[in-house]
């Protein structure tokens, strides 16, 4: 708590924000940085913002503006502000922003905390080199800094390439993080750093400042990476008067040999697993576990619940593995959450997909029937084509070996048919519970028979599981059969009998 009391100095309403660049699918990382931040605000009784920081013009796309939107919509992830809801703090894309901007860079090179870079590609990486050579840090040397006001007239007169460099002061800057606390950099190894390549086209350091500034945002909370980010934006509010917003740095996303959670390293976009059928309650609950410590043993949080217990004091400096057996068990605890009504219907366009569910071929209450049978074994809903496609399949293809329980012979296993065949044929009523207890009994039956210790039952029930699913690993007989109906129970038994 004392952090956190520290950073009320800035004595104004929590305002947290959200600022993903539109130039690819939504990562992962930035959709739990958006859910941070959504939690800080509403336990703090603040506003969550969305902002679009699109200033890289030749790779931002509006298509992935759309998506981030959607994306965060489907996660229920609700902003305050933002470009679709607007806002006092509009416009809320960069590129809408550029007025402000200009207003902010003119006002550097006023003061002469800015100025005109003219260096060229080759010069800049000689003087790196150089730096390096003599093993010192490979920063601006700050030559264009020196530039009379009448030679950068001439050289922007003549449309010489160029961009707007900021001074950094040789300081200590020292600040307090609210996850990390106090931290501190010394400025003097980071050299005039680029700004803005004109008036009109601002670069990242630049513009998140001014727009934190102009959103009046009290708390800025991001990913790690952007630690070494921080001294620099500190420095250009300095420069321009701004407040200092707290600071909260999250852990690292890591894979499990501990390297960082990359896109060359797999499936990393929010879209991938929502399309693979992941619930977004599940990953919501996920997320907030990669880096946030309950201090309990619980780890299942819905989001109202996550909006009263969050709290950024527990939040941990060390990297978040990134476990996907943990994702997989979250998820499949909220599909058996799930009422079946609402899970089929989730899962019906994976169905759907691979070709296993035509229109009007199962009736509702029968592919409730099948996907009932078949949630307990689901980690994500794609799952359910390979749990269950043996019941849409007319004829089914497997080893013959399979049907083999511990070391029956073949002749014990096409006399576990017969029976099986004998006992089903005659039972007139057809539903789960009368199959059953005859199977059953037939089991005792056949045990008996055949000098099997009577309760191992697998003589006569795992053949006729095999038979009627294809698979070693399947719902109970009793529940294939009264799915499949009489007719084709019976079919299949003879099929399994002709591979004998």
């Amino acid at each position: 708590m004392p952090r956190i009391k520290k950073q009320k100095k800035l004595n104004m309403p929590v305002r947290a924000r959200i600022a993903p660049s539109p130039t690819g699918p939504m990562h992962i990382g930035t959709a739990r940085t958006a859910l941070f931040n959504y939690l800080f605000a509403r336990q703090n009784k603040g506003k969550f913002v969305l902002r679009i920081e699109d200033t890289d013009k030749e790779r931002s796309e509006q298509k992935w503006t759309d998506e981030i939107i959607e994306q965060l919509k489907w996660l229920e992830i609700k902003w305050d502000e933002g470009p679709d809801v607007g806002g006092e703090s509009g416009p809320y894309k960069q590129s809408q922003r550029a007025d402000i901007y200009k207003k902010y860079l003119e006002k550097l090179l006023e003061q002469k905390s800015a100025y005109y870079c003219f260096c060229n590609a080759e010069e800049l990486e000689a003087k790196r080199q150089e730096r390096l050579g003599r093993g010192v840090a490979p920063k601006y040397d700050g030559k264009c800094s020196h530039l009379s006001e009448e030679e950068v007239k001439n050289n922007l007169a003549k449309g010489l390439p160029c961009v707007i460099r900021f001074k950094i002061k040789s300081k200590k800057v020292k600040f307090g993080d609210l996850v990390r606390g106090d931290v501190e950099f010394d400025a003097g190894l980071l050299g005039d750093m680029v700004i803005a390549k004109n008036l009109g086209a601002p670069l990242y350091h630049f513009a998140v400042v001014v727009d934190d500034f102009e959103m009046k945002i009290s708390h800025v909370i991001r990913g790690e990476e952007h630690l070494p980010n921080t001294p620099r934006q500190i420095l250009i509010q300095e420069a321009l008067g701004f407040y200092q917003p707290a600071y909260a740095h999250l852990p690292l996303l890591l894979n499990p040999d501990r390297s960082k959670l990359s896109k060359r390293q797999g499936d990393v976009a929010l879209v991938d697993y929502r399309e693979q059928g992941y619930l977004p309650e599940a990953i919501i609950n996920f997320m907030v576990l990669l880096g946030w410590n309950p201090g309990t043993e619980k780890e299942v949080f819905s989001l109202a619940q996550l909006e009263k217990e969050f709290s950024i004091e527990r939040v941990q400096k060390a990297g978040a593995i990134f476990n996907s057996q943990r994702l997989d068990f979250i998820n499949g605890y909220y599909i058996r959450e799930k009422p079946i009504e609402k899970l089929t219907e989730l899962c019906e366009p994976y169905l759907k997909k691979y070709g296993l569910l035509v229109q009007g071929q199962v009736s509702k209450e029968k592919l409730q029937k099948i996907v009932e049978t078949s949630k307990t074994r689901m980690k994500k809903l794609s799952d359910i084509a390979d749990l269950c496609d043996f019941f849409f399949e007319d004829k089914l293809v497997y080893e013959k070996e399979m049907l083999r329980w511990s070391k029956m012979s073949d002749k014990d296993i096409k006399g576990a048919f017969l029976l099986c065949d004998k006992i089903l044929l005659e039972l007139k009523t057809w539903d789960i519970k009368k199959i059953e207890k005859v199977l059953l009994d037939g089991a005792v039956e056949f045990n008996k028979q055949k000098g099997y210790p009577e309760q191992n039952r697998g003589f006569l029930l795992w053949p006729l599981r095999v038979a009627l699913s294809g698979k070693k690993a399947s719902p109970s007989p009793f529940e294939i059969a009264d799915i499949l109906g009489k007719e084709k129970t019976l079919k299949r038994i003879k099929e399994a009998l002709k591979l004998l």
